[in-house]
C-alpha cells in the first residue's frame, strides 16, 4: 500500500502521457533513466527513485568526465536539505550531472527531483522573453519597454495611493543575495509591504521558536539526528518532503537502535518505517504535546536540573498541562492513553531525543502555539543544547531560511532588527544613506515602524474597504517575483483581487497560476510577465535548514532572455532613481550587481544573527573542499590549511569578521562546547528580570538569566546580559578593544558610546572581546515556557476555525477577532458562524494538505519538467474505503470535492486508501491550471503551460490565520466528496 500511490499505473488515454507526445511513451524504469539523462548507480535517498547522473546532451556526449568540460557546483533549488549539484559543462551546455559525492549533505544522493534539475534550465517551456497582456492576448515586449511601463505604473500608483499601495512578494527561490535586495528595494521604495513563501509555511516556527529561546531557527542538523535515541515526527513526511534527509534519520535510527515515533493524520511513507505510529485527529497537537508532558510529570521524568538552570515559567506551564488528562487527550485528539505515555517514557528517558516537524505542525491558526508548545516538550525533558536531540524544523523550499533571515519579511529588517528607529538607523549606517532619507520614502515615520500585510491577505488588502486596511490606501498593485499563486488559500476570493488590480507583474521562469489565474478573474491588460533565471544560471548563496550557507556557482549563462533576480532588481532601482544609493558600495557591471559584493554588504550589517563571518571566500573554499567534513560532526580537520575547524557551511551564528575565523555554531545553545568552538546559550532577548505578580496582590522581581549555567570556558561562570560597551567597561575588558574598533563604536553612537551594543557595533570589536573571554556575545539567559507578549502566552489548544468537533468550541474556541497586521482577523465571527449554520454536518470530511516527493511548491517548476510529470499525472484525494463506500466512490474514479466558503468545489481523481483515516481525506498541493473542473491551458502564453494541470487545493481551503503570524491554515478544514 505505501509502495505505490495506487495499483492502476499504466499510462491513462489523455493523461501527460500524450502530452509529452513521443518523448517518453511507454516508460519503464530503464527507459525512464536513458530518456530523462539519468544513467549510473549513485546512492538513491531511501524511499525515492533511484538515480544517478544526468548524461543527456545534444552538444556531447559525457562520460565520467568528458574531454574539456568544467565541473561547477550548485545547491538543489527544491527543498531545504541543500543536495550539492555537481556539473559538467562544455562550450557553455550543461551537459552532464552528478549529485556531488564529497557532500557531508547528500553524500551522492539525489531524489527524483533533485536528479532532474538540469530539465529547469533546458526546457522547452520556459519564459523566453517579456510579456504582456493586450486586449486578452499575451504580446511579447522587450525588457526596456517592459521595465519603463511597468516602472512608470509603479510610480503612477505610488503618486496617487502611497507606497504601502504596491505589494512586493519577493520569494525562497532567491539567493541570499537576491532576496537581501528585494527586501531594500522595499526599504528603499518605502513598504515593510515586502513577503515571501515563508509567510505561509514556517513564520510561526520562526515566531515561536525564537519566543521560546532567542532564534527562529533548526537547533541542530539533519546529520545529526544520526545521534538520536528517540525521533519524534510530529507534522512531517520527509520520506517525501525531504527524501534525502532520510538516509540520515533511517541510517541513525538502525545505528542507534534509536526509537522512530511518527505521529500524522496519515500513515505516510515516513510512517512506514516507524517503530511507533500514533494516528491522531488533525488540529490536536496541543493536547497530544500536553498529553506527553502529563505523563512526564506524574512519573517524574522531567529535567529538573536543566529547568532550574535555563528554564522561566515552569511553574505556569504546568497549571495548563494537569487540565490535560489522558482521558481528556483521548477525547480530543483520539490516541489511547496508554500509547501517549509510551511515547513519553520514550521522549525523556530514552536520551538524547530530538522532535521533528515540518508544516504538519505550522500551518494552522494555532501554529505559534504548536511550535511553542514543542519547545516546551524539548526544555521539559532537556533535549535541547546537545547532540541528537533539539529542535529539528524542516523549512521547504532551497532558501527558505536564508529568504527569511535576510529579511524578506513583513516585520523586520535583514536578521532580524525589526522595525524601530534603532534598527532603521543601524541599516542606514551599513547602506551609508541618511535616515531621514528612508524615513521620506514611507508615508509617516509610523507606518516605517509598522509591520506590513502578510501574503496570505493580499488580496483582501486589495478588496477590502479602504476604512479597513490600516494603510494610506488599498493595495493597487503586486509585484512578484518568485512566488506561486495557488499556495495562498481561498483562490476563489483571490480571483476578486486579481480583477481588482490595477498592476500584476509575474517574475518568474515560469507563468505560474498568477498569469492563468488572472486571465480566468477576466483581465484583459495590465498584466506583465517578466522571464526570470533560474538560481543554476546564477550565482549566489543559500543556506538549508540546519543554518549552513552554500555558494552555488553559475553553471550556465541565463538562456533565452532571461535575466538575474539581482539585475531585475538593480533595472527596477534605477527606473525608480535611487540606485546610485542603493548599490552605493556594491559594484554593478552591464546591470548585474555583484553578489560577492551583496553578501559583503551582508556581512557588515548582520551582527544580530552571526552572519557576520560568512565571507564569499570562505563559503568558497567550503564548496571547493567537501571531501573533507565529516559527515557526522560536518567539521573539518583542525590543520587544514583553508577550512581548519570549520563546520560545514559556518552554520549561523558565524561570530565576528571574516577574519576572527569562527568556525560557527553546528548546535543552537550548546553549553558544552567553548563559543569558539560552536558552543552557546539560550539567547536573553527579553530582558534580564521580570516583575512578576503574586496572589496576594504583591509583586517580586524574578531573573530571567541562567542560573549557574554557562558555556565551556566563559569567563563569566553565570547568567549574564548581553554585551555593550558600558558592560565591557563594567568587566575591565573595554582596553582589549583597538584604537580603531574604538574610533567606530564612537561613531555608531557619538552622544552615548556606552549603549552600543554587540549587534550594532561595526567594527565586530565587542563580538571579539567576548569571544575571546569565552563568552557569547548575546548573553546567557533562560529559555521561556511562558512567553509573555504573544496572544497564548503559554499555549492553548484551541479548536480549528472548521472543525467536525463542534462539541469541543465552547471549551477550546479560537481568539477573538483583533486587528492584526493592518488588517481585521475575524476567526472567531467565522467559527461562530460555522457552528451556527451547521457546516460540519453538510461537510463532514476533515480535508488536509501535504506534499509529493515528484513535485514542490506550487508546482509549476515541476509539473512542466517532463522527467517528473510522467511520475505523477493526475490530482487527486486520499479517501478512506469507509468514506468512499458510503458515497459510492471508486479507486480512480472522478470526484468532486467541495468546500465549506464560496461554493468551492474541484474536480479530481479519487485515490481510495487506508492511508487515511475514517473522516479524514488528504491532496496535494502542488497543482494548478485547472479551476472548479475548468482546464485553463488556454490561459497560459502558448508554449509555456505546465505538462502536467490540476485542481489547487487551496480552491478548498478556507479562511483561518494564526494571530501572531497570520500563518494560514491548510491543514485542516472541512470538505464534502462525491463521485463525479
Amino acid at each position: 500500500m505505501l509502495i505505490k500511490r495506487t495499483n492502476q499505473r499504466s499510462l491513462r488515454h489523455g493523461s501527460a502521457a500524450e502530452s509529452l507526445a513521443g518523448q517518453a511513451g511507454s516508460l519503464d524504469r530503464r527507459s525512464f533513466l536513458r530518456k530523462s539523462g539519468l544513467a549510473g548507480g549513485a546512492l538513491a535517498a531511501l524511499g525515492t527513485l533511484p538515480v544517478g547522473g544526468v548524461r543527456k546532451a545534444e552538444a556531447a556526449v559525457a562520460g565520467p568526465l568528458t574531454a574539456g568540460a568544467t565541473v561547477r557546483k550548485s545547491i538543489c533549488t527544491h527543498c531545504s536539505v541543500g543536495c550539492t549539484v555537481t556539473a559538467e559543462v562544455l562550450n557553455g551546455v550543461w551537459i552532464g550531472q552528478e549529485p556531488s559525492w564529497d557532500s557531508p549533505i547528500n553524500r551522492g544522493s539525489h531524489c527524483a527531483k533533485g536528479a532532474s534539475v538540469r530539465e529547469l534550465v533546458h526546457s522547452e517551456r520556459r519564459l523566453r522573453y517579456p510579456m504582456k497582456l493586450v486586449g486578452g492576448q499575451w504580446t511579447r515586449v522587450s525588457w526596456d519597454v517592459a521595465i519603463n511601463e511597468i516602472g512608470d505604473k509603479l510610480q503612477a500608483v505610488r503618486e496617487k495611493s502611497g507606497p504601502d499601495s504596491v505589494y512586493w512578494l519577493g520569494s525562497a527561490k532567491m539567493t541570499n543575495e537576491g532576496a537581501y535586495l528585494f527586501r531594500k528595494l522595499g526599504a528603499f521604495w518605502g513598504t515593510n509591504n515586502t513577503d515571501h513563501q515563508a509567510r505561509i509555511c514556517h513564520s510561526t516556527t520562526v515566531t515561536g521558536v525564537a519566543n521560546t529561546w532567542g532564534y527562529g531557527a533548526m537547533t541542530n542538523s539533519y546529520n545529526d539526528i544520526r545521534n538520536a535515541k528517540t525521533q519524534v515526527i510530529l507534522g512531517g513526511n520527509p520520506a517525501e518532503a525531504h527524501p534525502v534527509s532520510l538516509q540520515h534519520l533511517l541510517e541513525g535510527k538502525e545505528l542507534q537502535k534509536a526509537n522512530f515515533v511518527v505521529i500524522d493524520p496519515r500513515l505516510t511513507r515516513t510512517a512506514a518505517h516507524a517503530t511507533e505510529y500514533v494516528r491522531m485527529r488533525p488540529g490536536t497537537d496541543i493536547p497530544i504535546l500536553y498529553g506527553m508532558m502529563w505523563h512526564i510529570l506524574q512519573n517524574g521524568w522531567e529535567d529538573k536540573e536543566f529547568i532550574r538552570q535555563r528554564v522561566y515559567g515552569f511553574d505556569d506551564l504546568k497549571k495548563e498541562v494537569e487540565k490535560w488528562t489522558p482521558e481528556e487527550v483521548e477525547r480530543v485528539t483520539g490516541i489511547p492513553g496508554e500509547q501517549l505515555k509510551r511515547v513519553a517514557k520514550m521522549f525523556a528517558t530514552e536520551k538524547p531525543a530530538t522532535l521533528i516537524w515540518a508544516m504538519g505542525q505550522t500551518q494552522k491558526t494555532v501554529g505559534t502555539a504548536n511550535v511553542r508548545a514543542s519547545c516546551i516538550l524539548l526544555l521539559m525533558t532537556g533535549n535541547v543544547g546537545g547532540e541528537g536531540m533539539g529542535a529539528n524544523i524542516f523549512r521547504g523550499h532551497d532558501n527558505v531560511q536564508g529568504a527569511t533571515d535576510v529579511g524578506l519579511d513583513i516585520v523586520t529588517l535583514p536578521f532580524y532588527y525589526g522595525l524601530a528607529e534603532g534598527a532603521w538607523k543601524h541599516w542606514s549606517r551599513v547602506w551609508e544613506v541618511d535616515y531621514d532619507f528612508l524615513k521620506s520614502r514611507f508615508d509617516s515615520k509610523q507606518i516605517m515602524e509598522t509591520p506590513g500585510i502578510p501574503l496570505t491577505r493580499w488580496f483582501e488588502a486589495v478588496t477590502l474597504p479602504k476604512d479597513q486596511v490600516a494603510q494610506k490606501d488599498n493595495v493597487k498593485a503586486v509585484f512578484v517575483q518568485g512566488h506561486a499563486s495557488n499556495s495562498i488559500t481561498r483562490i476563489p476570493e483571490s480571483l476578486n483581487g486579481l480583477k481588482a488590480l490595477d498592476l500584476l507583474v509575474i517574475a518568474d521562469p515560469h507563468p505560474t497560476t498568477w498569469a492563468s489565474l488572472a486571465v480566468e478573474a477576466g483581465r484583459k491588460d495590465g498584466v506583465y510577465i517578466l522571464p526570470v533565471a533560474t538560481q543554476f544560471e546564477c550565482k549566489g548563496s543559500r543556506v538549508a535548514s540546519n543554518r549552513s550557507l552554500q555558494w552555488g556557482e553559475q553553471i550556465v549563462k541565463p538562456v533565452f532572455e532571461s535575466k538575474d533576480d539581482l539585475e531585475i532588481i538593480y533595472r527596477l532601482a534605477k527606473k525608480f532613481g535611487f540606485a546610485d544609493q542603493m548599490f552605493k558600495n556594491i559594484k554593478v557591471e552591464n546591470n548585474l550587481p555583484e553578489a560577492e559584493d551583496v553578501l559583503r554588504e551582508m556581512n557588515r550589517g548582520s551582527w544580530s544573527t552571526g552572519y557576520c563571518g560568512q565571507s564569499p571566500e570562505r563559503l568558497k573554499a567550503h564548496m571547493k573542499n567537501q571531501a573533507k567534513f565529516n559527515m557526522l560532526t560536518m567539521r573539518a580537520p583542525k590543520d587544514d590549511p583553508e577550512v581548519g575547524g570549520d563546520y560545514y557551511g559556518l552554520p549561523w551564528p558565524c561570530w565576528g569578521s571574516p577574519e576572527v575565523k569562527h568556525p560557527g555554531t553546528p548546535l543552537l545553545y550548546n553549553t558544552n562546547l567553548h563559543v569558539m568552538d560552536g558552543g552557546g546559550t539560550f539567547r536573553p532577548r527579553f530582558g534580564v528580570e521580570r516583575e512578576e505578580k503574586l496572589p496576594d496582590g504583591t509583586t517580586r522581581k524574578v531573573s530571567l538569566l541562567a542560573d549557574g549555567s554557562y558555556s565551556l570556558g566563559s569567563a563569566i561562570q553565570d547568567g549574564y546580559p548581553e554585551f555593550t560597551l558600558a558592560s565591557l567597561k563594567k568587566l575591565g575588558w573595554d582596553t582589549d578593544l583597538t584604537e580603531a574598533e574604538m574610533a567606530v563604536i564612537n561613531k555608531v553612537n557619538p552622544a552615548t558610546p556606552d549603549a552600543v551594543s554587540w549587534a550594532l557595533d561595526l567594527s565586530g570589536g565587542i563580538q571579539r572581546v567576548a569571544l575571546a573571554h569565552g563568552c557569547v556575545p548575546y548573553g546567557n539567559g533562560k529559555a521561556r515556557m511562558n512567553a509573555f507578549g504573544l496572544p497564548d502566552p503559554i499555549p492553548v489548544h484551541r479548536e480549528p476555525i472548521y472543525t467536525p468537533r463542534v462539541d469541543l468550541v465552547a471549551k477550546y474556541p479560537t481568539l477573538p477577532d483583533a486587528k492584526q497586521f493592518r488588517m481585521p482577523n475575524i476567526g472567531f465571527s467565522v467559527q461562530k458562524a460555522a457552528v451556527e449554520k451547521g457546516i460540519a454536518k453538510q461537510f463532514p470530511l476533515i480535508l488536509s494538505s501535504g506534499r509529493l516527493v515528484e513535485y514542490e511548491g506550487g508546482g509549476e517548476e515541476t509539473r512542466t519538467n517532463p522527467w517528473l510529470a510522467e511520475l505523477q499525472q493526475d490530482m487527486f484525494i486520499e479517501i478512506n474505503p469507509a468514506d468512499a463506500a458510503e458515497r459510492g466512490v471508486k479507486d480512480g474514479g472522478w470526484v468532486w470535492v467541495t468546500g465549506a466558503e464560496n461554493n468551492s468545489r474541484a474536480r479530481m481523481k479519487a485515490l481510495v486508501t487506508e492511508r487515511v483515516g475514517k473522516g479524514v481525506a488528504w491532496m496535494p498541493f502542488h497543482f494548478g491550471g485547472w479551476l472548479a473542473g475548468k482546464d485553463l491551458r488556454g490561459n497560459y502564453p502558448k508554449g509555456t503551460d505546465p505538462i502536467v494541470l490540476g485542481e489547487s487545493a487551496n480552491t478548498i481551503t478556507t479562511y483561518g490565520y494564526d494571530p501572531a503570524t497570520n500563518m494560514q491554515e491548510t491543514k485542516v478544514t472541512l470538505c464534502q466528496i462525491a463521485a463525479a
